[in-house]
C-alpha cells in the first residue's frame, strides 16, 4: 500500500464542482488565494448536466413544437413555417422529430455550454482541479482526495443535492426515472405520470405534453406549485389543463407496479373535492397508467461519505447546518448551495459562494440576505416571483396588505405576439411599500428583476407607475399593475371633487 502524500496546504479547499464550488474556487484564485477544487464526477454539477441547461433546451424545443401547431394564428401554413405538415400531425406521441432528435439536440446544446465549466478553464484561472476524485474529511483541517492528504485553512462543502425518491412501495420496480437520467434516453416515452408538481414537475410535464407525450401530473398538496402564490399558481394550473395535461392534486401515491408493459401508480385522494379525477366520489382510490413514471418529488442533500463526523460538522434535517455567514458547526468549514437545504437555485448557489469567499478570506464577515431573491418556474408562460406571497404578507402584516393586479392578456405586446396571457400581481403595505411581486407572462423571468430592484431599494409601487416603459413590451405589465395603486386612491369623495373641478374649469374656460 502506498503512503498518502501529505503537506499540501491551501487557503481554500472546495469539495464539489457544481455552481457554488466553481464560483468559490475561481473567486478565491482571482484574489491570489491558493485554492483547490475536488469533484468526484465531472465539473458543472446538476445545473450543466441534468438540470438548468438541458431542461431549458428541452423547454425551448417544446416551445417551438407548440408554435408549429399554431402557425395558422400567424397567418402561416405548416410548410411555410419550415416544418412539413406530415411531421405535425398523425405521428405517434414521443416518436419522430419530437423524440430522439429532440433529445439529441438537447445533448448537443449542453455540449456547447460545457466549455464554460471545463477543468482547463479553471486551471487557467489558477485553480488546482481534481476531477473524478472523491473527497473525504479526515479531520477538521484535513481532506483525503485520492492518494493525497490536503490541509486547508478554510474548507467549503458544496456537494449539491439529488432527486428524492419517495418511499412508495414498488416505485423503483415500476419504471420510474428522474431528470438525472431523462436526457440520456434515446426517445421520449409515449405516456408519463409526473409525480410531483413543483417547478421541475411542471416544467417537464408541459414540455413533454407539447412534444406529443400523454401526460398526467400528481401532486400531494391541494394545488400545483404549493410554494408559489396561490392565485398565480391557480392560473397557471388552468393553462396547463387547457393544454391537455391531466392534473390530480391532493393525491398521495400509495404503491406502484409494472403490468402489461405499463407503469401503474395507485393513488389515494387526500381531498377528493380538490381534484379533477373522474372517479366515484365514494371511492378515494385512483389508478393511473403510463409507460413510465417521472419522479419530481423533492431533493436530498449529498452529505454521505464526506467524513463530516470526523470533522465535527453537524447535519440538520435538510442538509448541512449553517449560520447566516454560511459557517458550519466548525467555523472554518463552510457549506453553500443545495447541500445546505436552503433555496435550491443556481443563482442562489452563486450568491452564497461569493459570500463564502468574502467570509473565508477576509476578516469582515458578511451575512447572506435571502429577502430579495427572485426565481422563476420556466413554464410557458413563465411564473416568476420575488418577495412575499399574498398569504405570507397577510400573515406578517395583517390588514395593512394591499394587492394590485393586471391581466396581461390585455397587454398589446401579448396580443401582437399571439402569446398566452397571465397576470402581474404586486403586493404592498398600507403606505405602498413593495412586499412582493408575482408575474405570469412571457418574459416574466426577466420582468421580475424590475420588481426585485424596487424591493431591494425600498421603493414604493408609485415609483414603478412613474417609471417610463418602452412600448410595446411585456414590461409594461408591471407599470399597468402599479397604475392600479393610483386608481385605488380615487375614492367616491375624490371622484366627486374632480367632477366639480372639471365642470368649473369648463364653465370659466380655464
Amino acid at each position: 500500500m502506498h503512503a498518502k502524500r501529505a503537506g499540501d496546504l491551501f487557503d481554500l479547499i472546495v469539495i464539489g464542482g457544481g455552481t457554488a464550488g466553481l464560483v468559490a474556487a475561481a473567486g478565491a484564485a482571482s484574489l491570489g488565494a491558493r485554492s483547490i477544487l475536488i469533484e468526484r464526477h465531472r465539473l458543472g454539477g446538476e445545473c450543466l448536466w441534468t438540470g438548468c441547461v438541458p431542461s431549458k433546451a428541452l423547454i425551448g424545443s417544446a416551445r417551438i413544437a407548440d408554435a408549429l401547431k399554431r402557425t395558422a394564428e400567424f397567418g402561416l401554413s405548416s410548410s411555410e413555417a419550415g416544418a412539413p405538415a406530415s411531421e405535425l400531425s398523425g405521428r405517434p406521441p414521443g416518436t419522430g422529430p419530437c423524440g430522439s432528435a429532440v433529445l439529441a439536440s438537447v445533448r448537443e446544446t449542453r455540449a456547447r455550454v460545457q466549455p464554460h465549466d471545463d477543468p482547463s478553464r479553471f486551471r487557467k484561472l489558477g485553480v488546482e482541479v481534481l476531477e473524478g476524485t472523491a473527497a473525504r474529511l479526515v479531520s477538521p483541517v484535513r481532506v483525503e482526495a485520492g492518494d493525497r492528504i490536503l490541509e486547508g485553512r478554510r474548507i467549503l462543502i458544496a456537494t449539491g443535492s439529488r432527486p428524492a425518491i419517495p418511499p412508495v412501495e414498488g416505485l423503483a420496480e415500476a419504471g420510474c426515472y428522474t431528470h438525472e437520467t431523462a436526457f440520456e434516453d434515446k426517445s421520449l416515452p409515449r405516456s408519463v405520470v409526473v409525480l410531483g408538481a413543483g417547478a421541475i414537475g411542471v416544467e417537464f410535464a408541459q414540455a413533454y405534453c407539447r412534444l406529443g407525450v400523454d401526460v398526467t401530473m400528481v401532486e400531494l398538496a391541494g394545488r400545483i406549485l404549493p410554494n408559489e402564490d396561490a392565485e398565480v399558481a391557480a392560473q397557471l394550473e388552468s393553462l396547463l389543463r387547457r393544454e391537455g395535461i391531466r392534473i390530480h392534486v391532493g393525491h398521495a401515491a400509495i404503491s406502484a407496479e409494472r403490468s402489461n408493459g405499463e407503469s401503474v401508480l395507485h393513488l389515494k385522494s387526500m381531498n377528493p373535492a380538490s381534484s379533477d379525477v373522474s372517479a366515484d366520489p365514494a371511492d378515494a382510490a385512483v389508478t393511473v397508467r403510463a409507460e413510465r413514471i417521472f419522479v419530481a418529488a423533492g431533493r436530498l442533500a449529498n452529505v454521505e461519505g464526506l467524513g463530516l463526523e470526523a470533522a465535527g460538522v453537524d447535519v440538520g434535517r435538510d442538509g448541512i447546518a449553517v449560520d447566516g455567514m454560511l459557517r458550519t458547526s466548525r467555523r472554518h468549514i463552510y457549506a453553500a448551495g443545495d447541500v445546505t437545504g436552503g433555496l435550491r437555485f443556481t443563482h442562489v448557489a452563486d450568491h452564497e459562494a461569493r459570500t463564502v469567499v468574502r467570509n473565508a478570506l477576509f476578516p469582515l464577515a458578511a451575512r447572506v440576505d435571502y429577502s430579495v431573491v427572485p426565481w422563476a418556474v420556466f413554464s410557458d408562460p413563465p411564473l416568476a416571483r420575488v418577495g412575499l406571497t399574498e398569504a405570507e404578507a397577510r400573515e406578517r402584516h395583517g390588514d395593512a396588505v394591499r394587492v394590485y393586479r393586471y391581466d396581461t392578456s390585455d397587454l398589446d405586446r401579448v396580443i401582437t405576439d399571439r402569446e398566452t396571457g397571465g397576470m402581474v400581481k404586486l403586493i404592498t403595505d398600507r403606505r405602498g411599500r413593495l412586499l412582493g411581486g408575482h408575474v405570469l407572462a412571457p418574459s416574466a423571468d426577466t420582468m421580475i428583476m424590475e420588481v426585485a430592484m424596487a424591493i431591494r431599494h425600498r421603493l414604493r409601487i408609485a415609483d414603478l407607475s412613474r417609471l417610463v416603459h418602452p412600448y410595446p413590451t411585456m414590461s409594461e405589465g408591471i407599470r399597468r399593475a402599479a397604475d392600479m395603486y393610483y386608481r385605488s386612491k380615487l375614492t367616491d369623495r375624490s371622484r366627486r371633487w374632480l367632477d366639480r373641478y372639471f365642470r368649473a374649469t369648463r364653465r370659466f374656460g380655464a
